[in-house]
């Protein structure tokens, strides 16, 4: 009997950690809108990912999440919940598990629309741009040689997982290292919204114009479908950014195109991914959406370092409000189609 009082207070001990579901059953989400950051206050202050989010979709409602980075919001209905994930692949992997795991809601046939800013390749998309990704992968998971110690002939000294060659074939990834969207639903977002305007100014026209010889650079602000390597590495330049490309091919088979630089998808996907597993999430129901706050490289006649000082959040992104609003405008028309077309779309995706 004394054993078996035990485990039970055990067991009362670790559910009384968990948070508790409100009275009846719990919510039903139809709708995640996945933020990275933001700024300061939910709303009226500086913007970052999540405030356009809270007050032009009205996600009034606040729930405590101490399990996560900071609280979640809903529309008072709860078919729209936002999460802000925390900055790189270990919060945002964190984060989308205790929310899956949170017995208040059920994201059994949940979308997940990731909206954020990212680092642009010029050689894909111009500032200000939006691009849907169908293929995400990880810049991490890997080994890596200084270059001043790389053999000669090498043109990176970053090397596949288990590999003892750049871009050794054949390709192996590793769990967590690639992962592919529902083309079909990727697609559907894309023409959904390719012909979105999104803002341009010229502050922006000048930056791009720097770029002379990247023509997709040289354009107005677009939707775009390319996609995104994630690394908890900040890094930046013209030598980096023919890694990112390579890598990206090499780990998609060739299908892939670097379009966007971030820190935290493929920790969002990865945890997606076994919430699907356990029943508590559809990993074929994620969209990601990143927008070009700023080039990842320099512009000819600079270096590396006089592009890279001129980008951070603190004295702000070439396009950061730009490409926040181009996060919002690109990514709530598929939210919104989503939640007006649910009694379809709650049991058979867009194509």
């Amino acid at each position: 009997m004394t054993r078996r009082y035990s485990l039970l207070g055990l067991a009362l001990f670790f559910a009384a950690l968990l948070p508790q579901r409100a009275a009846g059953a719990p919510v039903q989400v139809k709708v995640v809108v996945v933020a990275m950051f933001e700024a300061g206050e939910d709303t009226g202050d500086v913007p970052g990912e999540f405030q356009y989010w809270v007050e032009r979709e009205k996600l009034d409602r606040a729930w405590d999440f101490p399990q996560g980075e900071r609280r979640l919001r809903s529309t008072p209905d709860g078919s729209i919940l936002g999460v802000v994930t925390g900055v790189g692949t270990i919060h945002s992997a964190a984060t989308i598990m205790a929310l899956g795991l949170d017995p208040r809601f059920d994201l059994s046939h949940a979308y997940w629309v990731v909206a954020g800013i990212a680092g642009a390749n010029p050689n894909v998309m111009a500032l200000g741009s939006a691009a849907w990704a169908e293929w995400i992968v990880d810049g991490d998971l890997g080994h890596e040689i200084d270059a001043r110690e790389m053999p000669a002939g090498w043109e990176t000294g970053h090397l596949p997982l288990r590999k003892k060659l750049p871009y050794e074939t054949p390709m192996v990834a590793p769990e967590g290292q690639v992962f592919h969207l529902d083309p079909a639903l990727v697609d559907w977002a894309y023409r959904l919204t390719r012909d979105t305007v999104l803002a341009d100014s010229e502050p922006l026209a000048r930056h791009r114009a720097l770029y002379a010889g990247y023509p997709a650079a040289q354009k107005p602000p677009s939707v775009i479908k390319g996609d995104n390597l994630a690394s908890m590495n900040y890094w930046h330049g013209r030598q980096m950014n023919a890694w990112a490309e390579a890598w990206v091919k090499y780990y998609t088979g060739g299908k892939g195109t670097f379009a966007t630089s971030a820190m935290e998808d493929t920790g969002t996907v990865q945890s997606i991914t076994w919430l699907a597993r356990a029943g508590r999430a559809d990993a074929s129901r994620v969209l990601v959406l990143r927008t070009a706050s700023n080039f990842d490289m320099q512009w000819e006649g600079a270096t590396a370092i006089e592009s890279l000082s001129g980008e951070s959040l603190s004295k702000g992104y070439s396009a950061y409000l730009p490409s926040l609003e181009a996060a919002y405008r690109v990514g709530s028309r598929v939210v919104h189609e989503l939640v007006g077309g649910w009694a379809v779309y709650e049991k058979t995706p867009p194509r």
